[in-house]
């Protein structure tokens, strides 16, 4: 029975490490008042980066390869999240139309990056990735530390030390206090002299670094390659944990870790005589389904910021 949790633990916590990542992007952009749909860009480039990087670099790094690649990462998924702001923010272009503009662009521009670089249509699989070691003294605690401090993906415990994290720094700073007044009322948020496109801005910015953070962990734990379907629908899921922990870094980290057992189940499967005779088809399919029925239940129970997805034009 221990060895089952055990495997169960370490195989939600490996996928719901990057979504919990992507979803407090999220939280950061729409605590802001700008809806990011383009979440799924966002990791694919992380994702991207991350790999070429982690190839490109690996003799010279070592072991290292893996943690200073999420940096290229982060810088990609950052710069990458300008498009979205400067659309959304100088331009006032509709939030979702451009978010689901560079869903698409990322995608393309990135493939066609790994053809032009490696004259295929997905790279080769890096040598140094992250792994799921013991974590010292805690594993030797009696039962819990088989379930959760043995064979542990790192970079998940990584992302709920940030969702903490970033629970304070939304709830308890005065920069985020600021963030959430250009997302509530930004007319009111102005007239106290909070410059609130910049606020909009630092917000997108952290969520690209976030997502791209999310797409560099997934790739370099899960897939350890970059291909079309490396990053397929993760960035989607984590924007339902986002609505589905409503708007709370806390409550996003609780509902990417539920996704991230929906989506461990399609694959451990095998492993758990429970789960044996249920078709594999079913199982593959599960995470998608949780996610439409957890946000068809939210309808008219959750309240997105007031101004998220309104762009601002000063004076009015």
């Amino acid at each position: 029975m221990i060895s089952t949790l055990a495997i169960i633990v370490s195989s939600t916590l490996l996928m719901a490490g990057p979504l919990i990542f992507t979803a407090l992007g999220g939280v950061f952009s729409e605590r802001g008042g700008v809806v990011n749909i383009g979440l799924e860009g966002m990791m694919i480039m992380g994702a991207f980066s991350s790999i070429v990087f982690n190839l490109t670099f690996a003799d010279v790094f070592g072991n290292w390869t893996p943690w200073v690649a999420l940096f290229a990462g982060m810088f990609v998924g950052g710069i990458f999240s300008l498009v979205h702001a400067v659309a959304t923010i100088n331009f006032r272009a509709d939030h979702v139309i451009s978010g689901v503009a560079i869903n698409f662009l990322a995608l393309g521009i990135s493939l066609f990056l790994v053809k032009v670089i490696y004259d295929k249509g997905q790279t080769d699989q890096i040598k140094h990735y992250f792994g799921k070691p013991d974590i010292p003294v805690l594993k030797d605690i009696p039962v819990i530390g088989d379930i959760f401090f043995k064979n542990v993906p790192i970079m998940s415990y990584v992302a709920i030390l940030v969702a903490i994290a970033s629970w304070f720094i939304i709830y308890k700073t005065r920069f985020g206090l600021r963030l959430r007044s250009v997302g509530e009322h930004p007319l009111a948020a102005d007239t106290m002299g909070i410059k609130v496109r910049w606020m909009r801005y630092q917000g997108v910015i952290i969520s690209g670094i976030l997502g791209g953070l999310g797409g560099a962990v997934y790739a370099q734990s899960f897939t350890l390659d970059f291909g079309h379907a490396t990053i397929s629908g993760q960035g989607y899921m984590a924007l339902a944990a986002m609505i589905f922990g409503k708007w709370n870094p806390l409550g996003a980290m609780g509902a990417a870790i539920f996704f991230g057992f929906a989506q461990c189940l399609s694959i451990i499967s095998g492993q758990l005589p429970f789960f044996s005779g249920i078709p594999d088809v079913y199982l593959q399919v599960a995470p998608y389904v949780l996610t439409i029925f957890a946000l068809v239940g939210l309808i008219g129970k959750s309240e997105a910021p007031k101004a998220d997805g309104v762009n601002y034009i000063k004076g009015k």
